[in-house]
């Protein structure tokens, strides 16, 4: 397959499965993408019964100062002392499907607030997403700082 920087499915359905790709249609891209964005809500609400909806038990956060439990990320939510004021999607998903098993990558911007200072980020994030019980939930989430030339152009996602 070309490259494709919008992540957006291209070609045909053998194209796909000799990429390493489940085939599947656009509405398991959408209802992951429609997820993604009603848990970017949840996280701007700062109510960590409505984020935990979202995550598996095991969930996880990857980030540039390690790895963080569900438990850990959500007991911060519950005192107050990391709030998000804005959480946007601002690339097109990339989703690959395999079986229950899923992983959508995008770029997100958000305010975050954090022991009483402001935090903007511009970052990919990626998330694998398993099917429980007819349910997308998130089993892992991992977030890179976006490089400043990538705020106009996307060469590598594919």
């Amino acid at each position: 397959m070309p490259d494709n920087p919008s992540g957006a499915p291209t070609g045909t359905a053998d194209e796909a499965a000799q990429d390493g790709h489940d085939c599947h249609d656009g509405t398991v891209d959408a209802d992951l993408t429609a997820v993604a964005e009603a848990w970017a809500a949840a996280i701007v609400s700062n109510d960590a019964a409505r984020i935990a909806s979202f995550m598996t038990d095991d969930w996880a956060i990857v980030s540039e100062s390690g790895i963080a439990s569900r438990d850990e990320f959500l007991a911060f939510v519950a005192s107050g002392q990391l709030t998000h004021s804005a959480m946007d999607l601002v690339s097109m998903p990339r989703v690959r499907v395999h079986g229950d098993t899923a992983v959508l990558s995008v770029r997100m911007t958000n305010t975050a607030h954090y022991g009483g200072q402001r935090f903007d980020a511009d970052e990919w994030t990626s998330d694998v997403f398993v099917k429980q019980d007819g349910r997308w939930l998130c089993l892992l989430s991992h977030i890179t700082a976006a490089a400043p030339e990538s705020a106009t152009t996307s060469t590598t996602a594919r």
